[in-house]
């Protein structure tokens, strides 16, 4: 049966979604985007800070499955820019060990929501 993840750590859904389902042992966490939950305020100043910030609400609707990054199998990266490519990998690369880093896609889009620079989602699996 599907359980519905939601935390007050990481951004509210602002249409009809939920920032997570899981079903089974597996976890499928909707794309996050730069919003700091604490003030509604979105962080882009600069790709790095706005990177942070995506990876710091993914963590927090992980950390609300039980789960941490160690259980993400597969991230989806929506970038606005793939000359952000080199910087957004830097900030990346902090969250997953590169001997046991999830699949990825990173593809270049022409807007994304709020019209913010990154979004990610995660599938993981406990």
């Amino acid at each position: 049966m599907k359980e519905i993840i939601n935390t007050t750590d990481a951004p509210a859904p602002v249409g009809p979604y939920n920032q997570a389902t899981k079903f089974g042992d597996l976890l499928f966490v909707s794309g996050q985007i730069a919003l700091d939950p604490a003030t509604g305020n979105l962080l882009t100043n600069d790709i790095e800070t706005e990177t942070h910030q995506v990876m710091k609400n993914l963590k927090a609707v992980l950390a609300q499955a039980e789960m941490n990054f160690e259980n993400v199998l597969k991230a989806s990266v929506f970038v606005s820019d793939m000359n952000l490519y080199s910087r957004i990998n830097a900030v990346y690369a902090e969250y997953f060990d590169e001997d046991t880093a999830p699949a990825r896609e990173l593809v270049e889009v022409a807007n994304l929501p709020k019209f913010v620079n990154i979004e990610i989602s995660v599938i993981a699996s406990k």
